[in-house]
C-alpha cells in the first residue's frame, strides 16, 4: 500500500528522478522487512499508574538484536536494553511515572549495519477506576470449579482449527471435547441460580500440545486464550458477563513449567531459561525436601529443578528476565481481564524465593486481591508454611494470602467413611481443626470437597447420597473459602482406578445432542435433582449468612457418631451437627450449653422448619442438620 502512494506520487508530480524513486522503493522494502522482523512484543501493551514504574518488553524478531532502540514519549525513560544468546530476542527495560499519560509510544529501532530504522506503536492504557483497590476472593464467596472443554461447547465453530495439533474427539476421555468460554458464557446463570460468587477455571491459554492439550496446563503462549477456547475478548467478556452477575473471575495460572511445544522451544532467549533445557529430567515430586533440614542438596534440587512430566519443560526462575516476564504476565491478565482472583498452580515446585517475590509484586498491586497456591500435600505443616503471615523456622517469608486446603478434605472423606472408634471416623475432622493453629489464617484457606485431580467426592463417598450431603454441609458452613467442583452437585462419579479423564467427563447437557441435562434437569435422576436442590438451598443461605462467612468456629468432641460444631457472631448462631448412625438419635443438649439456651427457637437452613430447643435435639439416621439461631 505504502509503495502504491509512492507511485501515485511520482507520476502525479513529476518531480522526482526514476533513481530518487528507485532509492525510496528500496527505504520502503527495508522499512517493511525490518517491521515484519518483529514477530512478538510482550506485554502486547501495558497501562499507567501502576506502583512498580518498571516494565519489561520481551521483543523477538529475526535478528532483533541487531537494532539499536530508542523512544522520546513524556513520562516514560527508556534504562537499558539487554541482549541475551540468542539474537531473536532482545529486553527493553522501561520506567512508566506516575501521573503518565495513555497514549501510543513510538518504539524506534535502527539497524546497526546498515541504518535501515523503523518504528512499533506501543500502547500505554488507561486502568480501569479504582483497579488497583479490586477486591479479591475472602470467605463471603463461593467458588464453583471448571474443565472448560469438559462443561458446555457454546461455539461448535472452533472445535477444530486448521493451525492446531489437536482437533474435536469427544469420543476420547483424553481428547478435546469442544468445551469452551461461549459455553461457560451461556450457562452463567445457572451457576448464579446454584448460589455461586465466583468461578475458577483450569487454564484457557493456548496449549497447542499433540496430545491431551484439553487440560490447559502446558501453556504455549503465555498471552493467548486459546482459540478452542475462544479469544482474549471472549474471556475479558466472560469477566464483565459474571460481574454484572455478582460473581467474580478466577484464573488458574502457570509460572512452573510450559509445554513442550511453546514458541519458546523454536529458540531459548538463554539456555538457563529451562532447567536441563537440553534433556528431560523428571522431578522426583518429593514434596518434603523442602522442608527436610537434613536433606541432601542434589534431592531439593531435583524436587524443583525436575520436570514437572515429559511434556512440561521446568521453568527456571532464577533467571531474572524470565522472574520479570512471569510477574507481568499475572498483572497484564488481571488487568486485562478485571480478574477477581488468581489459583496457582504447582505452588511449591518452583524457585520458593521467586514465588515470594511473585505474590508479593501482584499484592502490592491489589492489596484487597487474593491468590491462592496449590500444595497437594495432606501434611497440614508443608501447606501452612506457604500461606502469609506464617513465622517459618527457616525464616522464609511468604506472601501468598492463600493455601489450598488439602488436609481437611482428606479428613472429611476419611471422617465420612471409617468406622468409629478412638481414633477413626469423624473425631478426623475434630483433629483437622484442631490443628488449626498451624496456620496464619485459616479463614483464607480454599476448602473443598473434591477437585480436578481427585476421584469425585461421590466416588470417595461409596456413591453413598447421605454421606454426600454431610460433605456438602461440612463443606459450605465449614470455616475457609469452599469450592465445588463442576458436576458434583448432580452426583457426577468416577468409578474405577483414577483417571483423570473419566474424572474430567462431560456435563450432561453441555452438547445438543444430549440426552440428559444437568442444567434444566431434564433426564436427571430422583437423587441428582435433591442433591442439585440440596446444594443450591444450602448455597444461597450461605451467600448471605455473614456468620458462615467470618464467624468463630467452636465444636465439640465427637461421641458415638455424634459430631457438632457452630459457627457463632454477636447477633448469631449456626449449628451444624452429625449423626453417622443407621437410627435415630435423641442428643441431650445439656453437653452444648455454652452454645445453647434452653427453649430457644431455631430455623432448619434446608427445610425452613422452625424449632424450638429444649432438652434433645432430635436427629434422623445418617444425615447432618443445619439449625440458625431464630
Amino acid at each position: 500500500m505504502f509503495n502504491l502512494h509512492l507511485k501515485r506520487f511520482y507520476y502525479g508530480a513529476g518531480r522526482i528522478s526514476s533513481g530518487l524513486f528507485i532509492f525510496l522503493l528500496m527505504v520502503t522494502a527495508s522499512y517493511v522487512q525490518a517491521k515484519e522482523s518483529i514477530e512478538r512484543i510482550e506485554p502486547p501493551h501495558w497501562w499507567v499508574d501502576f506502583e512498580q514504574p518498571k516494565l519489561q518488553l520481551l521483543i523477538y524478531g529475526e535478528d532483533i538484536a541487531n537494532h539499536n532502540v530508542s523512544l522520546a514519549y513524556p513520562g516514560v525513560t527508556l534504562k537499558s536494553v539487554e541482549k541475551v544468546e540468542n539474537p531473536n530476542y532482545i529486553f527493553v527495560n522501561l520506567e512508566v511515572a506516575k501521573n503518565t499519560k495513555a497514549g501510543e509510544m513510538q518504539l524506534t529501532f535502527n539497524h546497526i549495519a546498515n541504518h535501515n530504522n523503523f518504528t512499533y506503536s506501543y500502547e500505554l492504557q488507561e486502568r480501569k477506576p479504582n483497579s488497583a483497590q479490586r477486591k479479591g476472593f475472602d470467605s463471603s464467596d463461593a467458588m464453583y470449579l471448571i474443565t472448560p472443554d469438559r462443561f458446555a461447547n457454546g461455539d461448535v465453530n472452533n472445535d477444530t482449527l486448521a493451525n492446531m495439533y489437536e482437533g474435536l474427539n469427544r469420543t476420547d476421555k483424553e481428547g478435546r471435547h469442544g468445551g469452551d468460554i461461549a459455553g461457560i458464557t451461556q450457562h452463567l446463570d445457572y451457576i448464579k441460580e446454584l448460589g455461586f460468587t465466583a468461578i475458577w477455571s483450569t487454564p484457557l491459554l493456548e496449549n497447542n500440545m499433540p496430545i491431551t492439550s484439553y487440560h490447559g496446563y502446558a501453556i504455549t503462549d503465555f498471552y493467548k486464550i486459546d482459540p478452542r477456547f475462544g479469544s482474549n475478548e471472549d474471556y475479558k467478556n466472560l469477566s464483565h458477563k459474571a460481574k454484572k452477575l455478582g460473581m467474580g473471575l478466577i484464573m488458574d495460572m502457570v509460572v512452573n513449567h510450559i509445554g513442550s511445544k511453546h514458541w519458546w522451544m523454536k529458540g531459548l532467549p538463554e539456555v538457563d531459561w529451562l532447567n536441563y533445557p537440553n534433556k528431560y529430567v523428571q522431578s522426583n515430586h518429593r514434596r518434603i525436601a523442602l522442608h527436610d533440614p537434613y536433606v541432601a542438596e542434589q534431592d531439593k534440587n531435583a524436587f524443583t529443578d525436575g520436570w514437572f512430566w515429559k511434556t512440561m519443560p521446568d521453568l527456571n526462575q532464577r533467571n531474572s528476565l524470565l522472574a520479570t516476564y512471569l510477574i507481568q504476565n499475572s498483572i497484564w491478565w488481571i488487568e486485562y481481564a478485571d480478574l477477581a482472583g488468581v489459583r496457582m498452580d504447582t505452588y511449591s515446585y518452583p524457585d520458593k524465593d521467586f514465588m515470594a517475590t511473585w505474590s508479593k509484586s501482584i499484592m502490592n498491586e491489589y492489596p484487597q486481591f487474593n491468590i491462592v497456591g496449590e500444595r497437594y500435600i495432606n501434611d497440614r505443616a508443608m501447606v501452612a508454611y506457604y500461606q502469609r503471615g506464617k513465622v517459618n523456622a527457616d525464616g522464609y517469608i511468604s506472601h501468598l494470602p492463600s493455601v489450598m486446603d488439602f488436609p481437611l478434605q482428606d479428613a472429611m472423606v476419611k471422617g465420612l467413611t471409617e468406622a468409629e472408634s478412638w481414633d477413626t471416623g469423624l473425631i478426623r475432622m475434630y483433629k483437622a481443626l484442631g490443628h488449626d493453629w498451624q496456620y496464619a489464617d485459616p479463614n483464607n484457606l480454599v476448602i473443598f470437597s473434591d477437585n480436578h485431580d481427585m476421584q469425585r467426592i461421590f466416588t470417595q463417598l461409596n456413591e453413598d447420597i447421605d454421606l454426600m450431603k454431610m460433605a456438602m454441609g461440612y463443606t459450605f458452613t465449614m470455616r475457609g473459602i469452599p469450592q465445588l467442583f463442576y458436576g458434583t452437585e448432580i452426583l457426577k462419579n468416577s468409578p474405577g482406578a483414577k483417571d483423570d479423564g473419566i474424572i474430567r467427563s462431560d456435563f450432561p447437557g453441555g452438547w445438543q445432542r444430549d440426552s440428559i441435562n444437568g442444567f434444566t434437569g431434564i433426564g436427571l435422576s430422583r437423587a441428582q435433582k435433591t442433591m442439585q436442590g440440596f446444594i443450591k438451598t444450602l448455597l444461597n443461605w450461605r451467600k448471605t449468612s455473614t456468620v458462615i462467612h467470618n464467624g468463630k468456629l467452636m465444636h465439640f468432641l465427637p461421641e458415638q457418631g455424634i459430631y457438632a460444631y457452630f459457627r457463632y457472631n454477636s447477633s448469631t448462631k449456626v449449628m451444624v451437627i452429625f449423626n453417622k448412625n443407621n437410627e435415630v438419635k435423641e442428643v441431650p443438649l445439656d453437653g452444648f450449653s455454652q452454645m445453647i439456651k434452653k427453649n430457644s427457637s431455631w430455623k432448619n437452613v434446608i427445610t425452613k422448619d422452625v424449632i424450638t430447643l429444649d432438652d434433645k435435639v432430635k436427629l434422623l439416621p445418617r444425615t447432618v442438620l443445619i439449625l440458625e439461631k431464630n
